[in-house]
C-alpha cells in the first residue's frame, strides 16, 4: 500500500510537470481586448468599453456590523479552494450541487483558465462558441488544441446554427465550450440549442463548459438556467464581476463534478494558491439571499433604464446602425453602416474624442462595435455623445 501511494504521488507530479513544462514554452497570442482597454482605459474621458454594471462601493453594499467585522479580519491565508461559508453560498446557486462541487478562484477569468487547462491535451478538439469574450479561444490555440468554431447568427437572432454546431463535432471532441449568457451579443441560449449542446457532448463523452458570468444580468428579471446538474461532464463558471457589480473583488468560480472540481484545485495549487481572505468574507455576504436580491434589482434597473436611452440613441441613427437589443448584461453588439474598419474607427474615437468603445475586430467580427451600457447614466450620455459627433464629421466628410 505505502509502495502503491508512492507511485501515485509520483506519477501525478509527473503529469503536473508535464502540463508546467508546456505552459512555460507555449506562445501565447495578445489578447485584444483586455490589451485595448488596460492601455487606454484610464486615458480616456469616457470609457465605454466595460461589460459590466456601476460597480458598488463597501458603504453602499455593506451595513456597519459588516464593515465592522471586516476590520477584526486578520489578513492570512485562508484555505485554498475557498472558505466553507462561501463555497456553500454559490452551492445554494446550484440546486444539484455541495461545497465539494466548488473551486473559488481569483475572478472568473483564472476558473476559465484553469476549467480548460486541467482538461484540455495537445491535438484533441475543442469546439468553441463564436463570438465570445475570446479569453479560452486564444488559451485553447496555445496549448496546441485542435479548435473548432461554430458561430452565432445575426440572422437567427444570435442562435447557434444547429447543424454547423453538429458539424463541429468529431469523435475527437474533448470540451464544448458556450458562453450563456454571450459576450458581446447579450443573447441567451434557447432551449433548442441547449439540448442539442448536451445530446452532441454526450455521443462523444465530451465537457461542458459553460462561462455564465452574465446569470443574474437577465434584463426581463428572469434568472437562466445553469448548464450544471443537466449533464455529468459539465463544468459551470462564474463570478461576481458582471451581474454584481463588483468586479474588483475579483472573486469567480468552478462548479463541477467532485472528482473534476478536485482536480481543478490541484491546479489551481500552481496559478494564485488562494483567493483573497477579505474578497471571500465580502463575497458571502454579497451572495445571501436578501443581499443577492437588492444587487441584482439594482443592477437590472440600471440596465434596463440605460438599454431604453440607448435604443433611442439607435434609433435616431438607423440609417448607420442595426441592433438587435441583448436579453442579459450591459454591452450591447450593435452593427454599423460605414466605410471603416472598426478597429480604426475604435481608435479615431479614442485620439479624436476621448472615449473608449470596443472594436469588433477583437471578436473576429469586423463592421460590429461592443458599447457597454452598464455605466451611470450621464456618464453613457454624454461619451454617446461624443460618438456622435464623429459619426457627423464622418459622413460630412
Amino acid at each position: 500500500m505505502k509502495q502503491f501511494f508512492s507511485d501515485g504521488i509520483f506519477l501525478v507530479a509527473k503529469f503536473i510537470k508535464k502540463k508546467i513544462t508546456y505552459i512555460l514554452f507555449m506562445k501565447i497570442e495578445t489578447f485584444e481586448l483586455e490589451r485595448r482597454q488596460s492601455l487606454w482605459e484610464n486615458f480616456v474621458d469616457y470609457n465605454l468599453t466595460e461589460s459590466g454594471i456601476h460597480p458598488f462601493t463597501l458603504e453602499e453594499l455593506l451595513n456597519l456590523d459588516q464593515l465592522e467585522e471586516l476590520f477584526n479580519i486578520r489578513i492570512g491565508y485562508g484555505q485554498t479552494n475557498g472558505s466553507i461559508g462561501l463555497r456553500d453560498a454559490i452551492s445554494n446557486l446550484y440546486p444539484t450541487s455541495s461545497i465539494d462541487n466548488i473551486l473559488v478562484t481569483n475572478g472568473s477569468a483564472e476558473a476559465n483558465f484553469i476549467s480548460i487547462w486541467s482538461i484540455l491535451e495537445k491535438d484533441e478538439d475543442y469546439v468553441v462558441m463564436l463570438p465570445n469574450y475570446m479569453q479560452t479561444w486564444g488559451l485553447a490555440q496555445s496549448f496546441g488544441t485542435n479548435v473548432r468554431p461554430f458561430y452565432l447568427k445575426e440572422e437567427l437572432n444570435w442562435q447557434p446554427d444547429l447543424d454547423e454546431l453538429k458539424d463541429a463535432i468529431t469523435s475527437n471532441t474533448k470540451m464544448i465550450s458556450v458562453c450563456n449568457p454571450n459576450n458581446p451579443t447579450g443573447s441567451i441560449l434557447n432551449g433548442e440549442a441547449m439540448n442539442c449542446i448536451i445530446d452532441l457532448a454526450q455521443d462523444v463523452d465530451a465537457f461542458i463548459h459553460s462561462d455564465e458570468v452574465y446569470r443574474g444580468a437577465e434584463l426581463d428579471g428572469k434568472e437562466i438556467e445553469t448548464f450544471y446538474g443537466k449533464y455529468d461532464k459539465v463544468i459551470a463558471v462564474a463570478g461576481l464581476s458582471k451581474a454584481y457589480s463588483l468586479p474588483g473583488l475579483r472573486m469567480g468560480w468552478i462548479v463541477a463534478p467532485e472528482d473534476i472540481a478536485a482536480k481543478a484545485w490541484a491546479y489551481h495549487d500552481y496559478t494564485t494558491i488562494s483567493p483573497c481572505v477579505l474578497s471571500q468574507q465580502i463575497a458571502e455576504w454579497a451572495l445571501q439571499n436578501d443581499k443577492r436580491e437588492m444587487i441584482l434589482t439594482r443592477n437590472r434597473k440600471i440596465l434596463n433604464e440605460n438599454l431604453e436611452f440607448f435604443l433611442d440613441w439607435v434609433e435616431t441613427r438607423k440609417h448607420l446602425f442595426s441592433f438587435i437589443p441583448q436579453k442579459a448584461g450591459a454591452m450591447s453588439f450593435v452593427r454599423y453602416n460605414l466605410d471603416i474598419n472598426s478597429t480604426e474607427l475604435t481608435e479615431q474615437l479614442r485620439k479624436e474624442k476621448s472615449l473608449l468603445i470596443v472594436a469588433g475586430d477583437c471578436f473576429g467580427m469586423d463592421g460590429y462595435l461592443r458599447i457597454g451600457i452598464g455605466s451611470e447614466k450621464d456618464y453613457l450620455l454624454k461619451g454617446l455623445e461624443r460618438f456622435a459627433e464623429l459619426l457627423e464629421e464622418l459622413i460630412d466628410s
